[in-house]
């Protein structure tokens, strides 16, 4: 659309934020409508039941995977295409489990969809994180908190926390890791959903990692891509997108692994360290503007995970922020207006 040009990335054309839209035909939109009201009951009662319920027993991983697996099977979700970045199709078995994330590592995965949630959890049953603009820490949260986040408002700013009980306490992902050694931990360094067509820049969250703890950039695309929520608060369009095809695939592309510290250098790892220090130390404080400035070296650590990423679902880094898309947000609430 002529009227959101602006909101397009200079460089490359891309223009992240402008949700998909699936052409139909009229034959098509019944039969979509007919699995729409047989799935969207099911769908419900299901998700009703096992967050309400079977998300807050103690069950074993498996258990919980393979229930989380009937989730993505209700809207049709069957095929998922796995590879590894360099690794030729067929011998995928043959790879050592350094080559996927293990407890202990952290996943930068590129965010478009609640779906991705669901699949890192029905695949690695791990730790979720909220990263923010300006600041090294993040906020651990919950699989259906992370379910939401897809949908919710753009937060431009992280919200201040205080000691004791609260749930906008942050933290640095160092901590996070170490209270989870038994889990993989995820990491959304773009701060807020786009449609899969770009990569934004990073937040600094991904500083904050031990330094020895493996980054596995993980890209996760579908098809059709109408899934993907660019836009805040659509989730009757989500649902309606998810529920009324028959089948959904799933594009999945995992990276090497990179470290903060084989990646910055020693001098990296000195201050990455230092920074670790300052977190466990002092975890109840923001970690923002008094923060010391990233050196050059550790801001390679950003560039090679978002290369990755943007080599893995064939797109482009672009220059957008978070702060262009609140102004495409109120532009888009305008227009439908």
């Amino acid at each position: 659309m002529e009227k959101y040009t602006q909101y397009r990335d200079r460089s490359t054309g891309i223009s992240p934020f402008m949700p998909h839209k699936t052409p139909t035909s009229r034959t098509s939109l019944v039969l979509h409508t007919l699995i729409f009201a047989f799935r969207l009951p099911l769908f419900l009662f299901y998700s009703a039941v096992y967050f309400l319920l079977l998300a807050h027993l103690p069950l074993p991983t498996f258990a919980r995977k393979l229930l989380l697996w009937g989730l993505l099977g209700i809207p049709g979700i069957w095929w998922v295409d796995l590879q590894l970045d360099g690794v030729k199709r067929g011998s995928l078995s043959q790879q050592p489990p350094s080559r996927v994330p293990q407890p202990g590592s952290l996943i930068a995965a590129q965010f478009t969809s609640p779906v991705d949630a669901i699949y890192l959890a029905a695949i690695f049953d791990p730790v979720f994180t909220v990263s923010y603009p300006g600041t090294t820490k993040v906020r651990q949260i919950s699989l259906l908190s992370a379910i939401f986040l897809a949908l919710a408002p753009v937060q431009l700013h992280a919200p201040h926390s205080s000691a004791g009980h609260n749930p906008h306490k942050l933290v640095s992902l160092r901590r996070v890791v170490e209270q989870n050694r038994h889990r993989c931990v995820v990491v959304f360094p773009e701060c807020g959903t786009t449609n899969g067509k770009g990569i934004l820049p990073f937040s600094l969250s991904l500083l904050g990692a031990p330094g020895d703890a493996p980054i596995f950039p993980v890209s996760m695309r579908y098809t059709p891509q109408d899934i993907t929520t660019p836009i805040p608060g659509a989730y009757l369009a989500f649902l309606w997108n998810l529920l009324a095809r028959p089948t959904h695939l799933i594009r999945v592309r995992i990276a090497e692994s990179v470290t903060n510290r084989d990646i910055a250098g020693s001098s990296g790892a000195d201050s990455s360290q230092k920074q670790d220090s300052r977190a466990s130390s002092d975890d109840d404080e923001f970690y923002g503007a008094g923060d010391e400035k990233p050196t050059p070296d550790q801001y390679r650590v950003l560039d090679r995970v978002g290369e990755a990423l943007a080599r893995l679902g064939r797109n482009k880094r672009v220059g957008l922020t978070l702060k262009d898309k609140a102004s495409f947000i109120e532009a888009w609430s305008k227009g439908k207006r």
